[in-house]
């Protein structure tokens, strides 16, 4: 015998510490659970706090807080059964849980038993670990809950679960994105789905905290390791779907939490069937950028962005993400001139802004800068140009940047990409100046991709600006290649290096100039006091500057 129930995830954009809000959020999903005929609702991991709470889990209050925000929640459950993630505290300790409601009581609670203290985790630092992979029985349905790492873990507690006649794991992730994630969830939901003969729900989180991005893409999937139905990628979405639970007829060999000794008949109305659009790994990668922007602008309470309009590849793509997630209206371009700047560069930024449709403004740094240089001409007299006069311009401009940020308070976007960040070429207090680094994590050649991607949607990005030598301008006849590799060289380095923890010996052996293996390190390694000063970018790879890699400034190791 099989019984059909109706599972629904209800994957929202939670933000930290906005109790009302997220409140807010989840009682509009439970309504809607209830029209549809739910019989079982998950949330994501930590719903009720947002994800990641960092040191605010350490503020008693704001633990208070997210307590009362369940008492107040689970008043909203009526007879559908909901899966909740919060934080519960015991004594002086805190955990990492979910609460399983029904009908304004909370039945029972599970505590996440595996908890990830790598790359921009750091749950050890926070919570006390879960021991028991407790089991829930309503009517002839036995279903477990677990959480995100949980699942992730063979000899974790679905095989416990499932070894206690479990037919459902319903399992609620805070899941941050990175370009192929999505698959190496999926492989790993289907195993256990597989290997233990249960169905999985898979609820995750949707939206943007700080560096991090949560694509959401949820997913139901049958005990034959089959996806029912996903839900939509980068956006809300409440999934609901058809399971087949087979009645359990075995006897459990532990105890289990009763929510009821039948599941009530409800109306089920039909089920409009929604196509989800698939993403490629490149378009994945656009929509997760533009998602990570909207919500760190709009969760921080501004309304409008500004950035350096240069005419170069970088500052257009950052420009075109912009306008994609905020608006034309929301968007200002600022084009700053000095005397290196080409006319072409001018042009291609005047296209780019009315291809855009996005307001351009033109503030010449030249007199800035020649005021400058007179006032440094008495200490700098008898030297030769470098890159002091080259980084001077670059202040100017950001300096610029920041004053019309101070006035009209405007976010102040930077434009630089991973493999300037990796390898210092960037000014510190110049371009890196700003509230977001945008593409902080995209390396120079997945830019290239994500613009011709771009304009596939709407050829906004001028062909010139594509085929153009990529250079800072701000020197006569500058070229990127002057300091760098070519960058279809050097991005492979910086991946093996700053994302594979490869030395030198094995990166050589990859094939590469051991002369330019050295001389990418070095650089990687001599520009970390620069990367501490930046802004927080957004993470799209499996390890970002800043949380997922964290190098000390001061070092003599050298592997080179």
């Amino acid at each position: 015998m099989k019984r059909n129930m109706r599972f629904a995830i209800a994957q929202i954009d939670c933000c930290v510490g906005d109790f009302e809000g997220n409140l807010k959020k989840m009682t509009a999903c439970l309504q809607q659970a209830k029209q549809t005929g739910v019989d079982i609702i998950a949330f994501p991991e930590l719903a009720v706090t947002g994800y990641p709470p960092e040191d605010l889990l350490l503020k008693a209050r704001f633990i208070d807080e997210n307590l009362e925000t369940l008492r107040k929640l689970s008043r909203s459950v009526e007879d559908v059964v909901a899966v909740i993630g919060f934080v519960d505290r015991i004594g002086s300790d805190i955990y990492n849980a979910a609460a399983v409601i029904y009908k304004g009581k909370v039945l029972g609670k599970y505590y996440k038993m595996f908890l990830p203290n790598y790359g921009v985790f750091d749950e050890h630092r926070y919570f006390r670990q879960g021991k028991e992979p407790i089991v829930f029985k309503w009517g002839d349905l036995v279903f477990g809950v677990n959480i995100c790492e949980d699942i992730w873990h063979e000899d974790g507690p679905t095989r416990a679960q499932a070894s206690r006649g479990v037919k459902v794991i319903i399992n609620i992730n805070a899941s941050p994105y990175y370009s192929g994630r999505i698959r190496e969830r999926e492989e790993a939901v289907k195993s256990q789905a597989i290997e233990n003969k249960v169905h999985v729900v898979y609820a995750n989180l949707v939206g943007g905290q700080d560096e991090l991005i949560f694509d959401g893409q949820s997913m139901i999937v049958d005990n034959n390791g089959k996806i029912i139905k996903k839900a939509e990628a980068f956006k809300e979405d409440l999934l609901i779907a058809d399971l087949e639970i087979p009645e359990n007829s075995e006897r459990l060999k532990d105890l289990y939490i009763t929510i009821g000794d039948s599941v009530p008949p409800k109306d089920k109305p039909g089920l409009v069937r929604k196509e989800v659009k698939q993403l490629d790994p490149v378009s994945e990668v656009y929509e997760a950028l533009a998602l990570g922007l909207r919500d760190y602008v709009t969760k921080n309470g501004f309304k409008k962005v500004v950035l350096g309009l240069s005419g170069g590849i970088d500052s257009s793509l950052v420009a075109s993400i912009a306008t994609d997630a905020m608006g034309k209206d929301n968007v200002i371009g600022i084009y700053m001139p000095s005397r290196y700047s080409s006319s072409d560069s001018e042009n291609d930024a005047k296209k780019l802004a009315a291809n855009l449709g996005i307001q351009l403004l033109t503030i010449s740094i030249e007199q800035i800068f020649k005021i400058s240089l007179m006032s440094l001409d008495p200490k700098f007299s008898g030297l030769a140009k470098d890159s002091t006069e080259e980084n001077l311009q670059a202040r100017i401009r950001g300096n610029i940047l920041m004053a019309l940020s101070n006035k009209f308070g405007w976010l102040v976007l930077t434009t630089g990409n991973k493999s300037e960040m990796s390898t210092g070429y960037s000014t510190l207090y110049g371009d890196m100046a700003g509230g977001l680094a945008v593409i902080k994590d995209v390396p120079k050649t997945l830019v290239y991709k994500l613009v011709k991607y771009r304009n596939t949607v709407s050829a906004v990005i001028p062909e010139s600006v594509i085929k153009k030598e990529p250079t800072a301008e701000l020197k006569h006849d500058q070229k990127d290649r002057d300091t760098l590799p070519p960058y279809d060289v050097l991005d492979p380095i910086l991946k093996a290096y700053v994302e594979d923890d490869k030395g030198l010996k094995e990166i050589v052996a990859l094939g590469f100039n051991k002369d330019t293996v050295c001389k990418v390190l070095n650089m990687v390694d001599r520009s970390e006091y620069k990367r501490r000063q930046s802004p927080p970018g957004l993470k799209i790879t499996p390890r970002a500057f800043g949380r997922d890699r964290r190098m000390p400034v001061t070092s003599r190791y050298k592997e080179y």
